[in-house]
């Protein structure tokens, strides 16, 4: 699936369904005592898919719910330990690629107060498609 779909008068991109600002405590560090100390990050979903028949039809059945992508993410940050911010992102984008069909997923990681005092955040944004499932 292309970013863009290019016409003379209009620039289409790809209809996404958004999660923002979920916040979940997780075993993330370097450090086996930072891992211990289950802070949590906050996580930012874009999930690529059609959602044109399920905005004409008003039916859940057409789209995917919230609550099931969210069930996907919290047990991926939740439930597992990650040394990087990195792979987190990559483990969740894999996770919801692999349960859902959709054409991509950007997941955004944002690890609060990495340095006390110094920075707000220090993250990534993380995007793969169907194709990165393959390798």
């Amino acid at each position: 699936m292309s970013d863009a779909i290019l016409r003379p008068d209009v620039i289409l991109r790809p209809d996404v369904i958004l999660l923002e600002g979920i916040q979940i405590p997780a075993a993330l560090g370097v450090t086996a005592a930072e891992r211990r100390m289950r802070r949590p990050v906050t996580l930012d979903l874009e999930v690529a898919l059609p959602l044109d028949t399920a905005g004409r039809s008003d039916n859940i059945r057409h789209t995917i719910h919230y609550k099931r992508i969210f069930e996907v993410v919290e047990d991926v940050a939740g439930n597992q330990e990650h040394k990087l911010v990195e792979a987190l992102g990559e483990r969740i984008a894999r996770a919801v690629l692999e349960k859902f069909d959709v054409a991509s997923v950007t997941v955004t990681v944002r690890k609060p107060r990495p340095i006390a005092g110094v920075l707000e955040y220090a993250g990534v944004r993380i995007t793969r498609g169907r194709d990165d499932l393959l390798g």
